[in-house]
């Protein structure tokens, strides 16, 4: 076991030290081109290493991007910050080498209804449980009286500035809430309420003031931002110019905490990991030639999966060149599709809870690309889903078997065992 862990270690910091070499290689050829071919140790072949940053950045950007690489995997002390009440203590704590994260780091959040509203219980702790604290502070319980729970396990992070590059009309062009065409797909937008720091980047959907949740396992979050300066306070415990009132133990009295002045981290931090996260590369594909991973590519398109989970976007202009009008292979849609009964619950019973206008049952699509390369950050076992209830892709898949994608499920066991080991080799390539 300890053989396995170190292993498993040293390879985490050979993959942060090959991304070093990757990055800086281009911006020392810059200075000293002709006196290094001899000297520079070789990049490792593509796909080998996942946290690179995107192709056709300009030095300065790479600058930017190392700034917030040294960030991510930056480790917060209570003297810092962190708390003090927290999950983890740095963003890399649960995203391991920018990659899908472990059930160990399992996200827990929880609520109830109040009538006809959704509680997030703020009140008691919520929306999400700490289960860790700093030294002589109490960490959370889960409230007596919840009825609702969900949990979440980190998504890897690579590509996800190229999905926030894609334009609304791109998602809303996909969306079909009626299933006009027939097919059986009904993906939805989560129609969100933007937080008080929000800039408009995107399309104004009503005068409501909603617009397209993008992020989260439930579109919940607009835009990238959002995202870092939610998992900055509610998983690290760290306030920001954007959200200054730091989180505590509703058990503990109220606003007891730790002592560091809010904002505990600056605006530079926040404006670097966004940037870092803009700009990390999309996953590379693996064995594309390879005769099994072509049949089961078509295989994939031909038993409906394409339907929800779009191979092929386009993104839309950026002022990031490297980012602007770019051709992605996702395979999402980014909607929301009711997954049914099998997908409505925990493992251990409870009702998932709704986010924005998304129900219990209801799930984004999860990008599919660098799908292949999760158990590279997870310890050797895969696990999937939004609480990484699957271990295997065929168990995954079996979770379809209820709401919208029933019949593509029943399409795909339908299929010869050796036609499912093709798909299977076809996803183990994105």
């Amino acid at each position: 076991m300890y053989k396995n862990v170190i292993r498993f270690v040293l390879k985490l910091l050979i993959m942060r030290i090959s991304k070093y070499i990757i990055i800086l290689l281009p911006l020392m050829l810059l200075v000293v081109i002709s006196a290094c071919n001899k000297l520079l140790p070789g990049a490792p072949d593509p796909g080998d290493t996942i946290a690179e940053p995107a192709e056709g950045l300009t030095p300065e950007q790479l600058v930017t991007f190392l700034a917030g690489d040294e960030l991510f995997a930056k480790v917060y002390s209570p003297e810092q910050g962190l708390g003090p009440i927290f999950i983890q203590q740095s963003c890399e704590g649960c995203h391991v080498g920018d990659g899908k994260g472990h059930p160990f780091n399992m996200e827990t959040r929880f609520g109830k209804y109040s009538g006809l509203v959704f509680d997030e219980m703020l009140d008691k702790g919520g929306p999400q449980l700490q289960q860790r604290s700093i030294a002589a502070y109490p960490s959370e319980q889960l409230p007596s009286d919840y009825t609702h729970k969900t949990g979440r396990i980190a998504p890897i992070v690579i590509g996800m500035g190229f999905l926030a590059a894609l334009h609304d009309s791109t998602i809303l062009n996909m969306a079909d809430p009626y299933d006009a065409d027939g097919d059986g797909i009904s993906g939805r937008v989560n129609y969100v309420l933007p937080k008080e720091y929000f800039t408009p980047e995107s399309i104004h959907i009503d005068s409501s003031g909603y617009y397209v949740g993008r992020f989260g396992k439930k579109a919940k979050e607009i835009t990238l931002l959002d995202q870092i300066v939610f998992a900055l306070k509610q998983d690290i415990g760290l306030t920001s110019d954007f959200d200054v009132e730091d989180i505590f133990n509703p058990q503990a009295g109220i606003n007891s905490g730790d002592a560091v002045p809010d904002p505990e981290v600056s605006l530079d931090v926040v404006n670097n990991l966004v940037f870092y996260m803009r700009t990390l590369k999309t996953p590379t594909r693996r064995n594309e030639d390879d005769p099994d991973v072509l049949a089961g590519e078509q295989l994939f398109t031909q038993i409906g999966c394409a339907n929800c989970h779009k191979p092929t976007l386009t993104t839309g202009p950026s002022e990031i060149e490297a980012l602007s009008e770019k051709t992605i292979h996702p395979y999402t849609d980014l909607l929301l599709h009711d997954m049914g009964s099998a997908l409505a619950f925990t493992t251990d019973g409870y009702p998932e809870i709704p986010e924005g206008s998304a129900q219990g049952s209801e799930w984004r699509t999860p990008p599919l690309w660098g799908l292949g390369l999760a158990q590279e950050s997870q310890g050797g076992t895969g696990y999937y889903l939004h609480d990484g209830r699957a271990t295997t892709l065929k168990e995954t898949i079996s979770y379809h078997a209820t709401g919208e994608a029933s019949n593509i499920a029943s399409n795909f066991f339908a299929l010869s065992e050796a036609k499912q080991d093709q798909i299977i080799t076809f996803l183990n390539s994105l």
